[in-house]
C-alpha cells in the first residue's frame, strides 16, 4: 500500500507539468482539468485529449483533426467554425455545447452527451451519431451525407433547413416531436412509420418509398 502510495506522488508532478503545456500538435492532455480556458484557432491536431475536462472552454476555429476526445467532458464548451476531420468524440458530455459550423467529416459521436447542442451550420459528412443522446439538439442549415443516427434519441431535435447530401440512417432512433420540415428524407434509410407518426413534418418533407406523411402533420409549435 505504501509503496503505491508513493508511486501516485511520484507520478503527480509529471501528470500537472504534461496538463499545463501549451496547445499543440499531438499534444497529451488525457484525463487534465482543462475547464474555462481560452483556446481559440490552437492547432491540436491528433492530441490526446481524452477523459479531460473542457467545461466552458473555447475551441472557436481551432483545429482538432484526429484528436481524441473520448470521454471528455465538455459542458457549454465552443467548437463554433473548428475542423474536426476524424475526431473521436464518442461518450463526451458535452450538454449545450455549440458546434455551429464545425467542419466534422469522418468524426464520430457514438454514444456521446449532446442534449440542446448546437449544430447549427455545421459540415456533417460520413459522421457517426449512433446511440447519441441528441434531445433537443439543433442541426438548422447544417450540411449532413451519410451520417447515422441508429439508435439515438432524437426527442424534439431540429433539422430545419438542412441539406442532405446522401443518405442518412435512423434505424431505431426515437424521433418523438423531431423537426423534420422540409428536410428531405428519401434516401434515408432505417426509418419506419411509427418513427415518422412521432415526428414532426409537412408537406415539404420528402419521406423514402412506402413510407406516408402522418396526419398530425403540421405540429404545433413546441
Amino acid at each position: 500500500m505504501l509503496f503505491a502510495v508513493g508511486v501516485a506522488m511520484l507520478a503527480t508532478p509529471s501528470m500537472a507539468a504534461q496538463c499545463a503545456g501549451s496547445p499543440a500538435a499531438g499534444v497529451d492532455w488525457q484525463e487534465c482539468n482543462k475547464k474555462n480556458v481560452e483556446l481559440q484557432s490552437s492547432d491540436l491536431q491528433n492530441a490526446n485529449l481524452y477523459s479531460s475536462d473542457f467545461s466552458q472552454t473555447d475551441f472557436s476555429g481551432s483545429n482538432l483533426s484526429g484528436a481524441n476526445l473520448e470521454k471528455a467532458t465538455m459542458v457549454r464548451t465552443w467548437f463554433e467554425g473548428s475542423t474536426a476531420s476524424k475526431t473521436n468524440f464518442s461518450r463526451v458530455e458535452a450538454y449545450r455545447s455549440n458546434f455551429g459550423k464545425i467542419s466534422a467529416e469522418g468524426a464520430s459521436f457514438v454514444s456521446a452527451e449532446l442534449q440542446r447542442a448546437n449544430f447549427a451550420g455545421a459540415q456533417l459528412k460520413n459522421v457517426d451519431f449512433e446511440k447519441a443522446e441528441l434531445g433537443r439538439t439543433d442541426f438548422s442549415q447544417a450540411t449532413i451525407a451519410n451520417a447515422s443516427f441508429a439508435y439515438a434519441n432524437l426527442s424534439r431535435a431540429i433539422f430545419n433547413g438542412t441539406v442532405v447530401e446522401g443518405p442518412m440512417a435512423f434505424d431505431g432512433a426515437f424521433m418523438f416531436l423531431t423537426r423534420i420540415e422540409g428536410l428531405d428524407l428519401s434516401a434515408a434509410t432505417g426509418l419506419q412509420q411509427q418513427q415518422i407518426d412521432l415526428a414532426c413534418g409537412d408537406a415539404d418533407t420528402k419521406l423514402p418509398a412506402g413510407l406516408k406523411a402522418s396526419s398530425n402533420w403540421p405540429c404545433s409549435s413546441d
